[in-house]
């Protein structure tokens, strides 16, 4: 039984890229997420191993501006509702591949790879306010606010 694909905001650390970048992208995608405060593309993910299926660009866009999670559609790669093809003439890429270059951090030059999805995937913008998230506060405040009596308790008897 195939799976629906399901939305998620996925934490940024637990992706993982089997394509490389081109910074000029990138850095047209900051600008565009910047004006709009809202990432209105969610990218595709299978589900699992968290290999980027779409959306390595950005992924790597919203790393850049702070982010620590990204809306995602994760899918059962698996399934024959996901396809994979080479973007250039040339030798056939497989799912078993692109999964291996995510997993072992050697991920293919930009745009090798192009995914196709036999369902139709509802809109899902969700604002920047949402995946960035404010700095917390340094961990020296943190620590300076126990008091002298719990540190006494914490040290254990005198």
């Amino acid at each position: 039984m195939t799976a629906l694909p399901e939305f998620e905001l996925v934490p940024l650390e637990k992706l993982k890229a089997h394509e490389e970048i081109d910074e000029e992208n990138v850095v047209e995608i900051v600008g565009r997420l910047e004006n709009s405060k809202v990432f209105d593309d969610p990218i595709w993910v299978a589900r699992g191993s968290f290999v980027i299926l779409n959306g390595h660009h950005r992924v790597e866009a919203l790393r850049r501006m702070g982010a620590r999670r990204v809306p995602a559609w994760l899918l059962d790669y698996e399934s024959d509702l996901v396809s994979v093809e080479p973007w250039r003439p040339g030798l056939p890429i497989t799912k078993a591949e692109v999964v291996e270059r995510g997993l072992s951090g050697d991920p293919f030059p930009p745009k090798t790879t192009r995914h196709h999805l036999k369902v139709e995937l509802p809109s899902r913008p969700t604002p920047l306010s949402v995946l960035v998230a404010p700095p917390g506060p340094p961990a020296h405040r943190t620590a300076a606010k126990r008091s002298p009596r719990s540190r006494s308790r914490a040290s254990g008897p005198g």
